[in-house]
């Protein structure tokens, strides 16, 4: 009897398990609208997301905007409203911005100059400069989202990552401190609510962690996202000289075992996970499973249905890579419907 009682104790656990796997829209549903729009946000709410992305960045004027880099440049009009605002490296910062200037521009799909022609960054996606977007706040996306689970009675989560603390430092600018303030202002305060935090900056993880969180009352879910460091992702302060920060660390099991006394997940781009030798079999790096047993979730970034790996011929091959094989508790994905139809087809 003692042995049927576990048998079905982790049978219920495994299939709790698989169940709760899940997708995370990135930047909304951006595969079929401009990116870190309301209009995205509500497509992937309606799409079945488990939870919506909201990359975050501070205007001027202290505002949280929804951007997903520092510049303005790549998804709006800014150039031909603001050419003078333009920075001697060629590009116009939201910091440089108050949110009504922001507000003021007109939203469009990712692009970039060819030519001196703005040109879609992704061909069959949304069409440039068509419609009407525009920018919004945290606190703004998050009453959005708010609202929508009271009038649909869901509880659709939120993923807010905070972009390069240090380049805001380096602005006169604390945005982990303003971002926590309004998760806390929004209920958002412990790991039981449908909230994770994520940064690129290791040392930014250790403050909300052991500082900044305890001080302010949160105590939400934390993800340490993982970069290369040829990327040029993070710096940090050395002998006073700003620096590359150096991801190598990240990849040691000894790395993984660090990052679990701070945080709650990981999230590695997906080809991190994956061994890709040409002509070979596609494997595991391991790094999913020794997050997992370091009791990390795993939750790679970003899925593109329209620009997949080689190895694969199909979006569904890579969630199965993903999802079954590797084992991942969740991933980004530009495509939120294509993910939750696959894994409703896996149950």
């Amino acid at each position: 009897m003692k042995f049927i009682v576990l048998a079905l104790l982790l049978s219920i656990s495994l299939s709790t398990y698989a169940t709760s796997q899940f997708v995370v829209a990135h930047r909304g549903a951006s595969g079929y609208l401009p990116e870190h729009t309301l209009e995205a946000k509500a497509l992937a709410f309606g799409q079945g997301a488990d939870y919506l992305e909201q990359d975050l960045v501070m205007t001027k004027d202290d505002q949280l905007l929804v951007l997903h880099g520092l510049v303005l440049d790549n998804v709006t009009d800014v150039a031909t409203r603001f050419p003078e605002r333009v920075r001697k490296d060629g590009h116009f910062y939201a910091i440089d911005f108050t949110l009504a200037e922001i507000k003021s521009l007109k939203v469009t799909n990712w692009f970039r100059y060819v030519d001196g022609k703005p040109t879609p960054g992704f061909k069959d996606r949304f069409p440039i400069f068509k419609s009407e977007f525009h920018m919004h706040t945290f606190e703004e996306e998050i009453e959005f989202i708010q609202g929508l689970n009271f009038s649909t009675g869901k509880n659709i989560g939120i993923f807010p990552e905070i972009k390069a603390p240090w380049f805001h430092l380096k602005e006169g600018k604390d945005i982990t401190t303003k971002v926590l303030s309004v998760l806390k202002k929004y209920g958002y305060t412990s790991k039981n609510d449908n909230v994770y935090l994520q940064c690129f900056d290791f040392n930014e993880i250790k403050r909300i962690k052991t500082t900044l969180g305890p001080s302010l009352g949160v105590n939400v879910k934390l993800v340490q996202l993982i970069a290369y460091t040829n990327w040029n992702e993070t710096q940090e302060k050395v002998n006073g000289k700003w620096v590359n920060y150096n991801y190598d660390w990240m990849f040691e099991p000894a790395g993984i075992k660090t990052i679990s006394q701070y945080a709650d997940a990981i999230s590695p781009d997906y080809r991190m996970l994956l061994n890709n030798s040409k002509g070979k079999p596609v494997t595991s790096t391991g790094l999913a499973s020794i997050a997992h047993a370091n009791q990390l979730q795993v939750i790679p970034y970003s899925i593109l249905s329209d620009r997949l790996p080689v190895y694969v011929q199909t979006v569904d091959q890579l969630y199965q890579l993903l999802y079954e094989n590797e084992k991942v508790d969740g991933l980004f994905t530009d495509f939120p419907d294509k993910a939750v139809n696959f894994l409703k087809g896996s149950k």
